[in-house]
């Protein structure tokens, strides 16, 4: 189960929040006991990109096969 604090992967494109699948968000809130979370999205220096309130089915856990991928936003 995801929790708070639990780094998440994206599932499926965010076009309204500027993110894609496969992006690396950090949950800050559960909600309904995991029917939906808030994530926040940042860059590798700490700036944050979105916070974005998604559906369970919009994220998954990290697996140890998970490699980290790095592209670069478009300033907002």
């Amino acid at each position: 189960m995801i929790k708070e604090h639990d780094v998440v992967v994206l599932t499926q494109d965010l076009p309204e929040e500027h993110l894609t699948a496969g992006d690396v968000g950090t949950v800050v809130h559960v909600h309904d006991g995991g029917a939906g979370y808030e994530v926040e999205f940042m860059t590798l220096s700490g700036r944050t990109v979105a916070v974005a309130t998604v559906v369970a089915s919009q994220v998954r856990a990290v697996t140890s096969r998970d490699l980290v991928h790095v592209r670069e936003v478009e300033p907002v």
